[in-house]
């Protein structure tokens, strides 16, 4: 992966985690309860948020449940 590609994906991750935060307010949810209700820890959800963390696909699905938003909603950037 050269620089632009991983510059590109911080973007990402980055992106991604403030949809998350975003919804999760939205829904007046506080990390701790999101992450009592997807089945991860609140270092976890505190860490996708912060965009240094990649959850996997099961993570994912859970967050965008409790959030009632789509995958794509939550984990797609253009």
């Amino acid at each position: 992966m050269d620089r632009r590609e991983k510059n590109d994906a911080d973007f990402g991750s980055i992106e991604v985690g403030r949809k998350i935060r975003v919804a999760r307010k939205m829904k007046g949810l506080s990390q701790v309860e999101l992450a009592e209700k997807t089945g991860v820890t609140r270092q976890t959800i505190g860490l996708v948020e912060a965009g240094r963390y990649n959850p996997s696909l099961r993570v994912c699905v859970k967050i965008a449940r409790v959030l009632e938003k789509t995958l794509d909603d939550l984990f797609w950037v253009e």
